[in-house]
Order: C-alpha cells, then structure tokens, then sequence
C-alpha cells in the first residue's frame, strides 16, 4: 500500500484508535457479540482507557499505528503473553484494528508483519493471539499471515453471553 507508514503510537494517537478500536467491534463483530454491548461502546470511555494504558503501561508492551496520507487507518498492540494475570516470556498480539473504510487494502498487512518483525529481531521463538471462534474474516487473515490455531480455546463473556475465543501461533524461528 503505497504511503503507508507504520510507527509507534504516541499518546496524541489515543483518540484515534479507541474510533479505529470502537468501529471495529462494531463492524467485525456484529452477529457476535451482543448488539447490546457493540450500541453501548464509546470512544471516549475507551480513549480514556487508551490513554491510561498507554501512560501507565509496561516498557514491554509495544503499541503500532499505521498511517496513510497522515491519518491513522490502524493499530497493534503486542507485548509479553498474559497466562491469566500473570505475564510470561512468551508474545501475544493483543489487539489489530483496522478502520473500517480501509478493510483489505494492506493496512492489517503491515501492522502484523512489523509486530513479527520486532519480536523475531528481539529473539522470540513464538507469538500468540486470541480471536473470537466465530470471527471467520479475522481468522482468514492470521492463517494468511502464518498463525495457526493450536487447539487451546477459552469462554469469554460478553454482557452475560458467551463468545468463545480460540487461540493462534505462529513460529518465528524458520
């Protein structure tokens, strides 16, 4: 995607991607997750937590946006991989959000091989992610991008209602 640039987040980025975060949820899990939940969501409750997050957070933890024509289309977070609470020397992407208006064009593309770049540079063997199950568009994309589901599935709760995730990985040895 020609002019696309791909940088860490700074905190002026916040308001941006809680929009990207928020419409995401919005777009891709409509018929997942409660409508209930999606209509509530609001972008400067999650803008606030992005902001919090991004002040308070750990050194390990590294956020990506991606820009085109200067305005951010896009967002990753990746850090170290979260066993419950408890955080281990394994990576997992935690979040990829693309606004929605700039599905399929390379945006997703970008973010996902410079988060496996950091982590295969910093020495890492393996990343994970979790998707929801029924996220079939998401998981086309990660088995695109070489991630693969390894078996592990666990129960996540949305406004009462169960929306069951399954979890990815991908070598970054070979």
């Amino acid at each position: 995607m020609s002019g696309l640039l791909v940088r860490e987040m700074t905190l002026a980025d916040c308001e941006r991607v809680a929009e990207i975060r928020v419409g995401g949820w919005q777009t891709a899990y409509r018929g997942i997750v409660p409508q209930s939940y999606l209509d509530t969501m609001s972008v400067s409750e999650d803008a606030e937590r992005r902001r919090t997050h991004f002040l308070g957070g750990s050194a390990d933890v590294v956020n990506l946006v991606a820009e085109q024509d200067g305005e951010i289309v896009g967002w990753a977070c990746h850090g170290p991989y979260r066993d419950g609470e408890v955080r281990t020397a394994e990576l997992e992407l935690y979040a990829l959000y693309v606004a929605p208006e700039s599905y399929g064009v390379g945006v997703g593309r970008a973010l996902i091989e410079e988060s496996v770049r950091r982590c295969t540079a910093a020495g890492h063997a393996r990343m994970y992610l979790w998707v929801l199950k029924e996220n079939a568009r998401a998981r086309r994309f990660y088995e695109r991008s070489d991630f693969r589901p390894d078996g592990a599935e666990e129960p996540f709760e949305v406004d009462g209602v169960e929306v069951p995730e399954v979890r990815y990985v991908r070598d970054l040895t070979g």
